[in-house]
């Protein structure tokens, strides 16, 4: 019988003075090209002055591991190569040879500003946040995490959530959805989100029908016959319309509406409720719920 020991793989620690998104990138695109490795990646975001510099290289003097900087800073750069030298840790300047080339070449004095490109692109990059945090939140997921969420919508099944949801990401909110099942409680989490961001999707019993149907003949399923009784349809969405209610949600008719529209509907109530700070609209209900 072989027992595989195991290895101990010193950390790699990514310094950044902004987020570590780009050396974190690099370094993992590298990683993946070494299949079964088990180093741990650390990053050490928004480093700004020496005293957090050398706490990590302590750190890595300490477990053996490698410091890999994407410093824009070059004081700060400086001062890692310097400090690692010192203490006989390893170091990848990600930036150095570049920005060496750079200074030398262009007739600028350099920002020394970190994440500018991320903040210049702010647009680009919130719509991908947004677009991730609504994929990860889509029918009910990750119902612990609802308060993240800058709008919810809830309702029965085919009212038309999902492609709202998406539709809103792609703006740059962060929406979740919630799905409204007979004799299925919602879960808590959805009552203890700020109800000025929760929209109940109505629509009439006969177009939700219209709608099930042809999902189910493109399921290619003709046995689910409860999906679409007109008793069971109207039951839900009485259900619906009772949890809205105790929930206090705004209640937004989607009936013979394209989504464009329903959208401008909900951003319209939600600029009036919340006064813009910056781009994103601010709810005084969080404020007042994290104190």
């Amino acid at each position: 019988m072989n027992i595989q020991k195991s290895i101990f793989q010193a950390p790699i620690y990514i310094l950044s003075g902004g987020r570590g998104i780009a050396g974190n990138n690099l370094v993992q695109s590298l990683l993946i090209q070494y299949p079964d490795n088990d180093i741990p990646v650390i990053i050490i975001p928004h480093v700004a002055d020496e005293d957090q510099i050398f706490d990590v290289i302590i750190r890595a003097k300490t477990d053996g591991g490698l410091i890999a900087h994407t410093m824009v800073n070059p004081e700060l750069r400086i001062k890692i190569n310097e400090i690692c030298a010192e203490f006989g840790v390893q170091t990848i300047d990600l930036m150095g040879s570049l920005a060496e080339y750079l200074d030398e070449n262009l007739d600028v004095e350099p920002l020394k500003h970190p994440g500018l490109y991320r903040e210049l692109n702010h647009k680009y990059f919130d719509r991908i946040d947004s677009i991730e945090f609504t994929l990860s939140h889509d029918d009910g997921m990750s119902p612990q995490r609802l308060r993240e969420a800058e709008i919810v919508l809830t309702g029965v099944s085919r009212a038309g959530k999902t492609p709202l949801s998406v539709y809103l990401a792609m703006y740059g909110w962060k929406v979740a959805n919630v799905p409204l099942v007979s004799e299925v409680p919602p879960p808590k989490e959805l009552f203890e989100v700020d109800p000025q961001r929760v929209f109940g999707l109505h629509i009439g019993a006969g177009q939700l029908i219209t709608h099930r149907t042809k999902r189910m003949q493109s399921w290619n399923n003709h046995k689910n016959e409860n999906y679409i009784d007109q008793s069971l349809v109207r039951d839900e969405i009485r259900n619906a319309m009772f949890i809205f209610d105790k929930g206090g949600f705004t209640i937004v008719n989607v009936a013979n509406k394209p989504i464009e529209s329903t959208a401008n509907e909900i951003l319209n109530i939600m600029s009036k409720r919340f006064s813009y700070r910056g781009r994103k609209l601010d709810s005084p209900y969080h404020n007042q719920k994290e104190d």
